[in-house]
């Protein structure tokens, strides 16, 4: 099953309000998504049977939807519950969820849409590390040639399926080059986010992390600071220059497919697996299956 391709699997998916076959959960090549991006998503991690932050990822599905003009037709509480649907119908307990929601195929083939179908799509499967053996010696980023883009000019704050073009592009360059993920800087220059994590910094017991101003204020991320204050560490939420990667003793990703991964290497920035990212690595690992 874990080599299966994503359209050929047995069990089932939730679609706009039903539970159909997993292999007849199919959209129109003609859906406004596919051919101008208009779509949000929700990557989530159960554990035990239980969505880790569950009901703050089904209200930023509806957030990002906002943000892209439209509407979810689905309530919150509605999201929810066909979450639970889809795992108890494919028996998961440990399981990836991604929730998708897409204006679909309709009266409209341009690029305005507004009388197109808003579409609602839940899927669940078993999925391991993401990053492979780097939780345990540490990741390798490649640095992206693409840089994270202005506020001004896209809705940088949703989840949304155009903002990972450049991540996609990014990321087989880097894997390319033997590394697990790439960093990209920010359109000012400064070190912003990996292709779907958070980045955090060590440096004399206390901790440095790119200021969300133009990417996604990831909800590990968040789950995390909440970590490091408890410890009373601080948490310097701030620009971060590329060079001052030179002088930061550790550094890991966060994100809920990478959890929380060591970085061992970033372009020619060396770090090790210290303590402190252990740490939190193995407290998250018990916080998420509380």
């Amino acid at each position: 099953m874990a080599d299966a391709a994503y359209d050929d699997r047995d069990g089932k998916i939730w679609m706009d309000g039903t539970l159909t076959d997993w292999r007849s959960a199919n959209v129109h090549v003609l859906s406004h998504a596919l051919h101008y991006a208009s779509s949000v998503f929700e990557g989530e991690r159960a554990y035990g049977g239980k969505i880790f932050l569950s009901r703050k990822h089904s209200e930023r599905l509806h957030f990002s939807a906002g943000e892209l003009d439209f509407e979810i037709p689905f309530s919150v509480d509605e999201i929810e519950a066909a979450k639970a649907q889809v795992l108890e119908a494919n028996g998961l307990t440990d399981a990836y969820v991604r929730a998708v929601a897409w204006r679909g195929a309709g009266p409209d083939m341009g690029v305005a849409s507004r009388r197109n179908p808003v579409r609602l799509a839940i899927a669940a499967w078993e999925w391991g590390s993401y990053y492979g053996d780097a939780k345990m010696k540490g990741a390798k980023l490649d640095i992206a040639k693409w840089k994270r883009p202005s506020p001004e000019t896209i809705p940088v704050h949703a989840k949304a399926a155009g903002l990972y073009m450049i991540c996609t592009t990014s990321k087989h360059a880097a894997e390319a080059k033997g590394c697990s993920d790439a960093l990209f800087m920010d359109y000012r220059g400064y070190v912003a986010e990996a292709t779907g994590a958070n980045i955090f910094f060590v440096k004399d017991g206390e901790v440095h992390t790119p200021k969300p101003d133009c990417f996604l204020n990831g909800l590990t991320r968040q789950t995390v600071i909440g970590m490091l204050h408890d410890r009373q560490i601080k948490v310097h939420e701030r620009h971060i220059m590329p060079d001052e990667m030179e002088g930061f003793e550790q550094c890991w990703l966060t994100g809920t497919a990478a959890e929380v991964t060591p970085v061992g290497q970033i372009g020619d920035f060396r770090f090790e697996v210290g303590p402190l990212t252990r740490d939190i690595a193995t407290s998250y690992e018990a916080l998420v299956r509380v």
